[in-house]
């Protein structure tokens, strides 16, 4: 699939996810994550990085990441990689263990990333696995704290912007995360308000743009999603929701379902709502669709035509 290049500048924020295959775990115990631990410091020390907030659940992991001279998905790359090796080399397994390529939001971070912080840290509540975010230890929370001594993790220019006094700062920091607690998920941080990759004001998305020499494309909605794939297999769209596993309605929600996958903006949580299906089980149609050549070819296909169609479409 054609994709636009990663938006690079010294300084720039992102809030990265990556996910398990097909929603697999990624972690199997805390030897894992204590792997990861060492792979992330290593980025930070070589690629002179800034780790503003993490948080590893079974499955996935939060980044809130500041690059300098060294774009992103170099990065990412090297952090994916030497983690993969590690969990095939310790597991006796083979293949891939994330989901396709990680996600990541370009934020402004004079505006979003305190919250975007306290976003990342309260993910163990929001999922239930933790009442408490102190009762979690696998985010930067104690290290905001001061609890934990994180070294790789960057907390003081966050904490800056609630007082110049650290103890002061970090019992502000306690409070504005506990204030938080109540908070379900916020969409803008998963897809932006720009194309899924940006997230700011209109006058932020036209600088960074401009300073990408790239422009705004038309965002297409999942009904026209599915819409498209329904006149592409000539079927009608009521058929797609219907039960079983019967041609042309299996491709045709395999289809949909990779063109979700290469949407930023969409989820596949969200098709699997409206069609009543699994989502691990069309993760798994989807990547059959992407991992053939022609196929990828008539998802980018499709793609276009809705991001060039007219509202109406």
């Amino acid at each position: 699939m054609a994709r636009k290049p990663r938006i690079h500048y010294p300084g720039a924020v992102y809030h990265v996810i990556l996910r398990g295959n097909a929603g697999d775990p990624i972690f199997f115990d805390d030897s894992d994550r204590y792997r990861l631990y060492l792979i992330l410091q290593y980025a930070v020390e070589r690629f002179r990085c800034r780790l503003h907030a993490f948080c590893l659940m079974r499955n996935h992991i939060h980044l809130v990441m500041q690059v300098d001279d060294i774009p992103l998905f170099r990065i990412m790359q090297n952090v994916s990689l030497r983690f993969t090796k590690w969990i095939n080399f310790s597991r006796s397994r083979t293949g891939h263990l994330f989901q396709g390529r990680y996600k990541a939001l370009l934020i402004d971070a004079d505006a979003y990333l305190l919250e975007l912080v306290r976003y990342v840290h309260l993910n163990p509540v929001r999922a239930g696995a933790a009442v408490d975010p102190e009762e979690y230890p696998w985010t930067g929370h104690s290290g905001y704290l001061g609890k934990e001594l994180l070294p790789w993790l960057t907390t003081d220019f966050v904490l800056s912007m609630l007082s110049p006094l650290i103890e002061q700062a970090r019992k502000a920091y306690e409070s504005f995360v506990r204030d938080g607690m109540g908070e379900g998920r916020r969409g803008e941080f998963h897809s932006g308000t720009c194309e899924g990759r940006i997230l700011g004001d209109d006058l932020f998305t036209d600088e960074i743009l401009v300073r990408a020499n790239q422009k705004r494309e038309r965002e297409y909605s999942l009904g026209e999603v599915v819409r498209t794939v329904c006149a592409h297999f000539r079927i009608p769209e009521e058929k797609l929701k219907v039960p079983g596993k019967v041609r042309p309605m299996t491709e045709a929600r395999a289809f949909a379902a990779a063109i979700v996958q290469v949407s930023p903006h969409l989820r596949l949580t969200d098709l699997a709502r409206l069609l009543g299906r699994d989502v691990s089980a069309l993760g798994k149609a989807a990547q059959r669709i992407v991992e053939d050549k022609s196929y990828r070819v008539m998802v980018q296909e499709m793609v276009d035509t809705m991001k060039t169609a007219g509202s109406d479409l």
